[in-house]
């Protein structure tokens, strides 16, 4: 019984072997690929969920020609890549698009994907991109558009996540939320933030840091911290916010924004306090919109 009971096991660590051998560094997914197949460049899959089992932790999945690649959830270090010039598609409806939720050291990138929650009213998906754990988030050159809720939603215990060159536009919410747990760290840089609910929000233990940037056409405001829970930091740089009926920058109870060189066009109002919030004003701010480029705890830092 004893020798049995070794030759299961040993049977167990051989398969386990096996099957992590069998992981490839990099995968390919293809618009006429097939998921029986074992991810190579000649005999790639057809979606994510597909490949990533198929992937070995920190790899990567590379689409090799235009396709929708369905919905994923994340759940260890790895990148996602559309390739650059090719529609590299996410398309869902009444779920999330891409949600992560990986281990406490593991870093995720995702590049050049679309992913479009075909928002028509009350129908649509939820979250473009929807973080919930990991070490850090990288989101680069990506278009994310027609959710219900928001765009990014990031909804960790802290970490931190990078925004380069992306556009988030026509969600029913916000373009990228923090609600968090414990603070987590937010980079923009080059991105656009337009035709949502909110822009861009800082909320429960955020520290957001925005740079050459737009939120416009919003339909309350385009930068906005504000908290129920922690604190919210919204820094805004070099950036413009542009026909937001409410404000252009927002600061709420236990938040703080700090601005300098914002361009203010065309919003209800300027720079807009409420309750605790404070907006700080490093200057080279433009206001051609409503309301003044101050408001009553705007001061220098």
């Amino acid at each position: 019984m004893r020798t049995m009971n070794l030759l299961k096991l040993l049977g167990t660590v051989l398969l386990g072997t096996t099957l992590m051998s069998a992981q490839a560094s990099r995968t390919w997914v293809s618009g006429v690929g097939d998921d029986a197949n074992p991810c190579s460049r000649t005999a790639p899959c057809k979606t994510f969920a597909g490949a990533i089992s198929k992937t070995a932790p920190g790899g990567e999945i590379d689409a090799l020609d235009p396709g929708g690649f369905g919905a994923v959830t994340i759940t260890k270090a790895i990148t996602l890549d559309g390739g650059g010039g090719q529609v590299a598609s996410v398309l869902v409806n009444g779920t999330n698009g891409i949600v992560v939720q990986a281990g406490a050291g593991d870093v995720v990138t995702l590049r050049n994907l679309r992913i479009n929650g075909i928002r028509s009213g009350a129908n649509g998906g939820i979250n473009g991109i929807r973080w919930i754990s990991g070490a850090a988030l990288h989101i680069e050159n990506c278009f994310i558009f027609g959710f219900t809720n928001n765009g990014i939603d990031i909804a960790t215990s802290g970490g931190q996540v990078i925004v380069e060159g992306t556009t988030v536009t026509n969600n029913g919410q916000s373009g990228l939320s923090v609600q968090s747990t414990a603070t987590t760290f937010v980079a923009i840089d080059r991105s656009h933030f337009d035709q949502n609910t909110f822009g861009v929000l800082a909320g429960n233990f955020s520290q957001v840091t925005v740079s050459e940037s737009t939120a416009s056409g919003n339909a309350q405001v385009g930068f906005i911290a504000a908290t129920t829970a922690g604190t919210a930091e919204l820094n805004v740089a070099s950036s413009t916010a542009a026909n937001n009926p409410g404000a252009g920058v927002q600061a709420g109870n236990s938040a703080t924004a700090r601005v300098t060189s914002v361009a203010l066009n065309g919003n209800g109002a300027g720079f807009v306090t409420a309750g605790t919030g404070v907006i700080k004003s490093f200057g080279n701010n433009y206001n051609s919109g409503g309301g003044t480029p101050t408001a009553p705890n705007l001061t220098p830092q």
